[in-house]
């Protein structure tokens, strides 16, 4: 795994880079934010991709439980993915009202997060 920095002005991201699974429970997503957290990186940026497909399963509530301690800890988690490939009714609802906070946020790219952190 390899943390790529951005900064705009004083706001620290940091864009998590790996071709493995990188959050696969709640555990592994709490560890990942006190690790960024303690680096001071108050936005963090994941790729869809590293994140298990159980997170996308809402009945399992994990999705609940990570976004529950990121908004615990005022970091916020953007996740870079294409969410018109889900079909859950559910899921999608849970993305707009996600989008519509500024806690965690489901983008389609990099430059969309970062416009996001901007505003």
């Amino acid at each position: 795994m390899e943390i790529k920095p951005h900064k705009i002005g004083d706001i620290e991201i940091a864009e998590i880079i790996s071709e493995d699974i990188v959050i696969g429970n709640v555990e592994e997503a709490l560890e990942l934010l006190g690790n960024l957290y303690y680096q001071g990186f108050d936005n963090i940026i994941v790729h869809e991709k590293n994140i298990t497909t159980a997170f996308f399963d809402l009945k399992n509530k994990m999705a609940g439980e990570i976004l529950q301690k990121f908004s615990n800890y005022r970091v916020r988690l953007l996740i870079v993915g294409d969410a018109s490939k889900f079909t859950s009714e559910s899921l999608k609802a849970f993305i707009y009202e996600s989008n519509r906070g500024r806690h965690v946020n489901l983008v389609s790219s990099i430059d969309e997060a970062i416009s996001k952190i901007r505003a």
